[in-house]
C-alpha cells in the first residue's frame, strides 16, 4: 500500500470476508482474519530486522571499537576515529537509494557523547579574558525574586544558551538567540527581560490607567500550545515578583480576546499570545503596545511563515521600535529591546525587521551546537517502499516496552495524521492526534494531556516540532520524512531535551527519491561532524536600502 506525499492511502482491508460454513457447523466466534499480503510484509520485516542483527555483528567484528555511523554493510560504518576531511568525499550508504533495490537497506548514526551540548560545562576562558559571570543563576546578578521562581521550577544550573544570553541581554541589546532545540532558549530570554522589568517598576499611575491593557513586555508565539507552555513558566517566575502574566490567543469570538486581557489578577505586565490574536485586539483596540519596553520573537522560522507574515508586520507596526531612536541605554529609553529567538531562522528575516527596526544594531548569541546533528541522540534511517511503512510501524510500537517512555510520529499532512490514527485505533493502539486543521476548542488540552502521561503516543504535523517540551518522549518516528533540513533538526529535538531522563532514539523512513537527497546531506555531515548546510541565517546581512 502506498501512500502519496501529503495525501491519504486508501484504508487497508483488515478484515477479510466471512467463509462459507458447511452445513449444521457452528460459526466461530471473534475470529478476525489478518489479509495475506499484509501477514507476508510482517514476516518479510522480521526477516529483514533478525538479518539486519546478524549484519550489525558482522559489522562490530570488522570495526572494532565504537562506531560513529553503523550500517547494514560492514564496510560502510564509520569507527569514531576516523575523520573525513573537509574536502573529501565520503562514501555514503545512501548515495545508491534512489534506485528500488535498496529498499530494505539502513544506517544508523551512534551517540558520541551521553550528555546533551547544552549541559556540557564551558571551556575554561583564556588566560588574559575578561572574568566572566560565573556558571550560576546568583552569579549573573538576578533579581531575588526570579532566583525564588527558579528554585521553584527545581533549575539549578543555567545551561550554554543562557549562560550566552542572559548577560548580553541584561545590558538591553536587542538581539538573535540562536540554540539547538531543547537547549532551555525560553529561560535564556523570560530571565534578563524580567529582570529588566523588576529593576524598573512602573509607577501606581501606570498600573492603575484605564484603557486597552498596555503590557511592558510581549513575547509572539506561533501556537496556542506553546504560548501555554511558556505563560506556565512565565507565571512561575513572575509569582514571587508579583508581576502580571497574560495569555492571549485566538479561536473564539471578540468577546474572549477582552475576557482574557481582563482577568482577574494583577495587571498584564508581560503578555504571551499568537500573531492572529494580537493582530485582532490591535484593531479592535483593546490592546496598545506604546508602553513595551521588549518584546521576542519566538520560533523565529515559524513566524516568518507566510502564514504569519501579515499578522506579524501589523504588530511590528504598532511596538515603538522606530530607527533611530535612542536605544535603552539612552534618554527616555524610547525603543524597544527586540529579542528573536529561535533554533533555525528564514533568509529574509532581517528584511522583515529592517523595516522597524535598525537591523545593524542587533547583536548574534549563537552556541557551538547549532544546526549540528544532536551528539547524544541515536537516529536511525531505513529505506522502504511506501506500502512496507504501515508494518514497519505497527512492529515498533508493539515491540516497545511500556515503560519505554513516550512516542511521537510525525506526518506531512493532516490527512496523514487522521487515516493513520483510524489504523492505530483498528489495532487498539491508544494515541491521541495534533493537527493543524483541528478547531482551537479540539485542540484544546491535547498536547497537555500528552504531556503529563495520559497517552504514551501522539501523532501529529510538526505542528508539534516547534518549542514544546516533550522531555517525556523517548522515541520519536518521522513516518513521512520531513520536507527539509529545518524539520528534521526540529523533529529529532524532540528527544535528548535538557530535562530528559535518557537521550531517547528516532528512526525516520526513507520513502521517497526527494527524501534521499536529504539523507545524504545529513549522512555527509554526520560523517564529517561539521553543521548541515544551507542553515545559516542572513540576520547580519544588510537589508536593502528602502526595504
Amino acid at each position: 500500500m502506498a501512500l502519496s506525499r501529503g495525501g491519504m492511502a486508501a484504508p487497508l482491508p483488515l478484515l477479510l470476508p466471512p467463509r462459507r460454513l458447511a452445513a449444521g457447523a457452528e460459526p466461530p466466534e471473534n475470529v478476525v482474519r489478518v489479509p495475506w499480503a499484509l501477514r507476508l510484509r510482517l514476516q518479510r520485516g522480521a526477516q529483514r530486522r533478525r538479518r539486519g542483527q546478524k549484519e550489525a555483528a558482522a559489522a562490530a567484528a570488522a570495526h572494532p571499537g565504537k562506531l560513529l555511523l553503523r550500517s547494514r554493510r560492514p564496510e560502510l560504518s564509520q569507527p569514531r576515529w576516523q575523520t573525513v576531511g573537509r574536502w573529501e568525499r565520503p562514501q555514503l550508504v545512501s548515495a545508491g537509494w534512489k534506485h528500488r533495490k535498496a529498499c530494505g537497506d539502513y544506517f544508523q548514526l551512534e551517540p558520541s557523547q551521553e550528555a546533551a551540548p547544552a549541559l556540557q560545562a564551558p571551556p575554561p576562558p583564556p588566560p588574559d579574558a575578561e572574568p566572566e559571570p560565573g556558571p550560576s543563576f546568583a552569579a549573573m546578578g538576578l533579581q531575588p525574586a526570579l532566583l525564588a521562581g527558579l528554585e521553584g521550577l527545581s533549575i539549578g544550573r543555567p545551561t550554554a544558551v543562557q549562560r550566552l544570553a542572559i548577560p548580553a541581554l541584561r545590558r538591553g541589546r536587542s538581539a538573535l538567540c540562536a540554540a539547538e532545540t531543547g537547549s532551555g532558549k525560553t529561560l535564556a530570554y523570560l530571565l534578563p527581560l524580567l529582570d529588566g522589568l523588576l529593576s524598573r517598576p512602573e509607577g501606581p499611575a501606570e498600573a492603575a490607567a484605564a484603557g486597552p491593557a498596555s503590557p511592558r513586555g510581549l513575547v509572539v508565539l506561533p501556537s496556542r500550545e506553546l504560548a501555554a507552555q511558556v505563560g506556565a513558566v512565565a507565571a512561575a517566575l513572575c509569582r514571587p515578583a508579583g508581576l502580571g502574566v497574560r495569555g492571549l490567543t485566538g479561536g473564539g469570538a471578540a468577546g474572549g480576546l477582552r475576557r482574557q486581557l481582563r482577568a482577574p489578577g494583577p495587571g498584564a505586565a508581560v503578555l504571551l499570545g499568537t500573531p492572529g490574536a494580537l493582530r485582532e485586539a490591535l484593531r479592535r483596540r483593546f490592546l496598545a503596545l506604546g508602553r513595551l519596553r521588549w518584546m521576542v520573537l519566538d520560533e523565529a522560522d515559524t513566524l516568518m511563515d507566510e502564514s504569519f507574515a501579515e499578522a506579524l508586520e501589523e504588530i511590528l507596526a504598532h511596538a515603538p521600535l522606530a530607527a533611530g531612536a535612542p536605544g535603552p541605554a539612552g534618554p527616555g529609553e524610547a525603543r524597544t529591546q527586540v529579542v528573536v529567538v529561535g533554533a533555525t531562522f528564514p533568509a529574509g528575516l532581517s528584511q522583515t525587521l529592517g523595516k522597524f527596526t535598525d537591523v545593524g544594531r542587533f547583536v548574534t548569541l549563537a552556541t557551538r551546537s547549532l544546526h549540528r546533528l544532536p551528539p547524544h541522540v541515536r537516529q536511525k534511517f531505513v529505506r522502504l517502499k511506501g506500502r512496507d511503512k504501515l508494518p514497519e510501524l505497527l512492529q515498533l510500537l508493539k515491540e516497545r516496552p511500556a515503560s519505554g517512555g513516550a512516542v511521537l510520529i510525525f506526518c506531512n499532512s493532516a490527512s496523514t495524521v487522521n487515516w493513520l490514527g483510524y489504523i492505530l485505533d483498528d489495532h487498539k493502539i491508544k494515541h491521541l492526534r495534533l493537527q493543524g486543521q483541528m478547531s482551537a476548542a479540539a485542540r484544546a488540552g491535547i498536547f497537555a494531556s500528552f504531556q503529563k502521561g495520559d497517552v504514551s503516543v501522539l501523532v501529529c504535523t510538526d505542528l508539534a516540532s516547534r518549542g514544546l517540551d516533550t522531555s517525556s518522549v523517548q522515541l520519536v518516528v518521522n513516518y513521512d520524512f520531513p520536507d527539509t533540513l529545518q524539520d528534521y533538526l526540529h523533529r529529532v529535538g524532540r528527544v535528548g531535551r535538557v530535562g530528559s531522563r535518557a537521550p531517547g532514539a528516532v528512526v525516520s523512513f526513507v520513502t521517497h527519491r526527494w527524501d534521499v537527497d536529504l539523507v545524504r546531506k545529513i549522512e555527509t555531515a554526520a560523517r564529517k561532524r561539521t553543521g548541515l548546510p544551507g542553515m545559516d541565517s542572513s540576520i547580519n546581512k544588510t537589508p536593502p536600502k528602502g526595504g
